[in-house]
């Protein structure tokens, strides 16, 4: 398969993704939001096989958050996964689009991966937690998300990471504790520690 054959196959993912959460409605737009995420990941993949370079990754991360900009800028939210004011979305495809760019390829992968499946594990654990409760789930944030987080940063870490279990357990320990934080949306705290994180890598 050649290079378009690869980016078509990531694209209508996350095409499709967007289209299946449409059909939720914005009462699950929160959880909508993390299914999103989780369609990513054949990019990912396919970015970490080679088979989509870099520079095209980076780019259609790009164009993908000037995609979901757009629609906030306007005051037309895509409501079923967007939420005014909060531009988390869009943050996490220009964070997207700037690690390859800047990290080696096994690093940027797991670090992608930590945003997009960890994030996303994180939010449906919270979304269900928090509904089961009769809460408002919008932007709320609790220890029983943080421990998925913390377990499927982990599992990733110890699939790309070469260095020894401690490190990897204190790696997805601090993106952890960046993605819980309160002070900065998470979806640009995740990368930035995680990139400063490896100059001790």
């Amino acid at each position: 398969m050649n290079l378009i054959g690869y980016v078509i196959i990531a694209a209508s993912f996350i095409i499709s993704a967007i289209a299946l959460t449409k059909h939720f409605g914005e009462r699950y737009a929160w959880i909508n939001r993390k299914i999103i995420h989780f369609s990513i990941v054949p990019s990912i993949i396919f970015y970490y096989q080679q088979h989509i370079p870099k520079e095209v990754f980076a780019v259609a991360a790009f164009i993908f958050g000037v995609f979901q900009l757009w629609p906030h800028l306007s005051r037309k939210e895509f409501s079923w996964y967007q939420i005014k004011h909060n531009y988390g979305e869009v943050f996490f495809a220009f964070s997207a689009s700037v690690i390859p760019m800047i990290l080696p390829i096994e690093y940027a992968t797991a670090l992608l991966l930590a945003m997009a499946v960890s994030d996303g594990v994180t939010g449906v654990i919270r979304h269900f937690y928090f509904q089961k409760h009769g809460f408002n789930v919008k932007l709320k944030k609790h220890w029983t998300g943080s421990l998925g987080y913390m377990i499927t940063a982990i599992v990733i870490a110890s699939l790309l990471l070469d260095t020894k279990m401690i490190g990897k357990i204190v790696w997805a320990g601090i993106l952890m504790l960046a993605e819980y934080q309160p002070y900065l949306d998470d979806n640009l705290a995740v990368p930035l520690v995680g990139t400063l994180l490896f100059l001790f890598y």
